[in-house]
């Protein structure tokens, strides 16, 4: 029997582990539970505005929120079967009717006052 792991394109490598990594530092450190829904990502928007409005260095949490943005990347992946992309080291996602997305980038606009994870995944799951 194959996996879903093992059948996913080897660009979803890395985002797949920065979000599980994500979910598990979240639960671990900030006893915060992430299932990979869209409701979830009101949390972690509000997280992340938490570490704007404490004014943490974007330095300190840089990979958090490379975690975070590939968190919201799985989300709208599995909740519409888009594929994960990449090139030159960046990733994104394209979601079955030929958009492309950019949740990591999002979340570091999240952090910087400019961006939403949730509404990030509202667009591009159509509402669902």
């Amino acid at each position: 029997m194959t996996t879903q792991a093992e059948t996913r394109p080897s660009a979803a490598s890395k985002p797949v582990r920065w979000a599980a990594d994500a979910v598990a530092t979240m639960r671990e450190g900030a006893r915060l539970r992430l299932d990979y829904s869209a409701q979830s990502l009101w949390r972690v928007d509000r997280m992340i505005e938490e570490l704007r409005r404490e004014r943490t260095p974007y330095a300190a949490v840089e990979n958090t929120l490379r975690g975070l943005g590939a968190y919201a990347g799985e989300v709208i992946v599995r909740q519409t079967g888009a594929e994960w992309w990449a090139s030159g080291g960046d990733h994104w996602i394209r979601t079955p009717d030929g958009r492309l997305w950019d949740p990591i980038d999002e979340a570091r606009r999240c952090f910087a006052g400019d961006g939403s994870l949730r509404l990030l995944c509202r667009d591009a799951t159509g509402g669902r």
